[in-house]
């Protein structure tokens, strides 16, 4: 009599755990005096996520960035980075901002040390760290540039490597790439694709650029026009990375997206012009 030999057809795989939040804003409203510019948002960005805020100018898409940064306070509710109350400006932040950050009277690896030296990083490991950093986005050989001796695309990159240099659990973006042609536009978000797919930071990128916020981000929140703005959707960007931001333009799939985002964004887009007539 031969020996049967049984084995388990079970072939389920473990669900993975959610990603943590790292970013919580829970029903906060920001105001200015009488004025109200957001009120009851609730936002949660998970730890490693891109996630791209996109609305009707005025809409108040800084004022929910600077309240992550803890540049401004909510006049209600409250906002968290990795479960700790954000209260007064943050230390585990990167801020990429639409206009030059960097200071014009110190060169390309000075600017980019500025953060270690403010958080007391001994001079020759935030030199160390400064040299790798350039020579990461590119700049291998500019480390002795000025500000005024590099061009639009190179200032970019030597601000993405200031704001990444600190390891930040948070890069907040506001426009960075709006000053730039649109060939160089598409070298940087490239670029900062490449750059957040090594360590998966949580991003929060505001932009007007409803391509850019589908081509980067995994998920993109449509907020109402202002005042008294709030969110009005959520996108779930489900397209593979890593991705090419001119050729990921050209899928199907992108322009479905950009066809839904488009039909919840118009009428906001349209009240919010409307109000300034």
């Amino acid at each position: 009599m031969s020996l049967a030999v049984v084995k388990s057809m079970n072939t389920a795989q473990p669900v993975p755990a959610p990603a943590k939040a790292m970013v919580s804003i829970d029903s906060v409203t920001m105001a200015f005096g009488s004025f109200v510019a957001v009120q009851d948002v609730n936002l949660t960005v998970a730890d490693g996520e891109f996630l791209a805020i996109v609305g009707p100018t005025g809409c108040g898409k800084s004022t929910i960035l600077n309240s992550i940064a803890g540049l401004l306070k909510p006049a209600k509710g409250s906002v968290a980075i990795d479960g700790v109350r954000v209260d007064g400006v943050q230390n585990d932040i990167g801020y990429l901002f639409q206009q030059d950050a960097l200071l014009p009277w110190k060169t390309a690896i000075e600017n980019v040390e500025l953060g270690p030296m403010f958080k007391r990083v001994p001079a020759a490991e935030r030199r160390e760290n400064a040299l790798k950093w350039l020579a990461k986005v590119g700049l291998k050989g500019f480390e002795e540039r000025y500000p005024h001796q590099l061009s639009g695309g190179q200032r970019k990159r030597v601000q993405m490597a200031q704001a990444l240099i600190t390891g930040p659990k948070v890069i907040l973006m506001d426009e960075p790439f709006s000053a730039l042609d649109i060939h160089t536009r598409h070298l940087m978000q490239n670029e900062l694709l490449r750059l957040w797919q090594e360590e998966r930071r949580a991003v929060v990128l505001i932009t007007h650029d409803l391509e850019e916020a589908i081509a980067l981000g995994d998920r993109v929140v449509v907020l109402a026009s202002g005042p008294r703005s709030r969110v009005i959707d959520s996108f779930q960007i489900e397209l593979e990375r890593p991705r090419d931001v001119a050729e990921i333009k050209l899928d199907p799939r992108f322009t479905e997206l950009y066809r839904n985002i488009w039909s919840s964004l118009r009428g906001e887009v349209e009240k919010s012009y409307e109000r300034h007539d």
